[in-house]
């Protein structure tokens, strides 16, 4: 599987290039006979349609010239996304004189002027004062930001039973809590929980010194990340059923685009730059589950919502991921389940091994994606030889990590975008680390798949379960 599923593959950056306009006016020739040609005598993928990828052509005037990455040149057409902008972060008397505005393709929601965030009161209509309140830290501890300094502190296990778990899952957009555990604890200062009188666990809980018992409680929301099958073949192969449980492939109109992974009944995690423009209609895509092979699908799933991240920037594919809500849930089984969501601090060390998956093309610039499930190794690379000169010029973000082989041949591809890089934990969990974003050719040396960070856009991710929970 050296070339999986990727993405489509993004451009470096716009280029602050010495080679001025004479390698600029030979890429434009270039671009041109490309769209001529590949117009003629072959049907465009799918999966491409939203975007020209020049990468080739770019990586030959790169080689004349002896131009960085950020002198590669890729071009994108459709319309883009609209923003959120979330225009005041105030808190308390700070926010006397200011409102909080949510705008989302032109619908504008407005906070109260005294909102107060996380205090366990809603005060806007989709509640962004009351999201991003609860976290989870190693071990799956639950924590909880204080509303009087925004500080999260560890919740104590001490009177906190079935019911207030299941709440607790329930507004971070699950259906229910899976296993809630006592955990040590020495800490000075933590949450103890009061009597139920909101129903938002951050207005439930009170500053305290320390648990008297010494005991924070651990929350899972769902059973995750326990694949049925483990038998496995490195190095780029086909995978087999029920080893990649929550990998599902997204169709539009009819054909495979996108990969996405499935963390909860309701939710499929995929990336940003697979709902631009005209794909934003969630009527014209379907989602497989439980499937290894393109040719025996089971029957889809419909989308009621796609919701793009509000800040992804498709010049340089920052703050790529989507999140897709089903419009009926997910029925769990040996071949359908969810993969874990990391915790907001683990860490993912360079050079571990990971694997990425997906129904990608399997070679750069073939022209269909594979009816087979395929899977790769690859190792997780650190960000500053990443983003050195030498191989992406510091193209990658906070939001971004490189996984794949420095020499090559590991890699996703066109077609796996959306899909998870995953890897596992001490628990013998799989975490979903990463989503399949963007990359300059497959498998090439020197250039890495680089996948959006999860870890990163957790917050995200769970305000906007919040907001649209079942």
């Amino acid at each position: 599987m050296i070339a999986p599923p990727k993405r489509q593959e993004s451009s470096g950056r716009s280029a602050k290039c010495w080679v001025g306009w004479l390698g600029a006016l030979l890429v434009l020739a270039l671009i041109g006979l490309a769209i001529w040609l590949g117009g003629k005598g072959r049907d465009v993928p799918v999966m491409t349609r939203h975007t020209i990828n020049v990468y080739l052509l770019s990586k030959s005037l790169s080689s004349f010239f002896s131009l960085p990455l950020s002198c590669m040149w890729i071009v994108h057409y459709g319309s883009k996304m609209y923003s959120v902008h979330y225009e005041s972060d105030c808190r308390g008397n700070d926010c006397k004189d200011q409102e909080q505005h949510e705008t989302y393709d032109g619908v504008t929601d407005t906070c109260s002027n005294s909102s107060i965030q996380c205090d366990g009161i809603q005060d806007c209509q989709k509640a962004v004062d009351e999201t991003n309140c609860v976290r989870f830290g190693e071990g799956g501890v639950l924590q909880v930001r204080t509303a009087k300094d925004g500080r999260f502190l560890p919740v104590c296990s001490q009177g906190l039973d079935q019911s207030y778990a299941d709440q607790i899952c329930e507004q971070l957009g699950f259906r229910r809590s899976y296993v809630s555990n006592p955990v040590d604890s020495k800490t000075s200062v933590a949450l103890t929980v009061g009597p139920r009188s909101a129903k938002l666990i951050q207005g439930l809980v009170n500053v305290s010194s320390g648990c008297q018992d010494e005991k924070a409680v651990s929350l899972e929301c769902t059973d995750c990340g326990k694949p049925q099958s483990a038998s496995r073949i490195i190095g780029g192969s086909a995978s087999q059923l029920g080893q990649w449980p929550w990998q599902v492939s997204l169709h539009y109109s009819g054909s495979h685009v996108c990969g996405g992974s499935l963390v909860s009944p309701d939710f499929v995690v995929s990336a940003a730059h697979c709902f631009q423009g005209s794909m934003k209609n969630s009527v014209y895509w379907r989602v497989y589950a439980g499937t290894i092979s393109q040719n025996s699908l089971q029957t889809p799933y419909l989308l009621k919502k796609i919701i793009v991240n509000e800040n992804y920037n498709n010049n340089n594919n920052d703050y790529d991921v989507a999140l897709l809500k089903l419009s009926s849930p997910v029925t769990f089984s040996s071949t359908v389940q969810p993969v874990c969501f990391p915790t907001f601090d683990q860490t993912f060390t360079d050079g571990s091994d990971c694997w990425t998956s997906g129904f990608g093309t399997t070679q750069q610039g073939a022209d269909h994606a594979s009816t087979s499930l395929m899977e790769v190794k690859v190792n997780i690379i650190n960000t500053l030889q990443c983003n050195s000169s030498l191989v992406y010029h510091g193209a990658i973000t906070k939001n971004m990590m490189c996984a794949g082989d420095m020499n090559g041949g590991r890699d996703s591809c066109q077609g796996d975008s959306g899909g998870p890089l995953m890897c596992k934990g001490g628990n013998n969990r799989w975490y979903l680390a990463g989503i399949t974003s963007w990359g300059a050719g497959c498998g090439q040396r020197q250039r890495p798949g680089v996948y959006s960070r999860v870890t990163s856009l957790l917050p995200w991710i769970y305000s906007k379960m919040q907001q649209e929970k079942p």
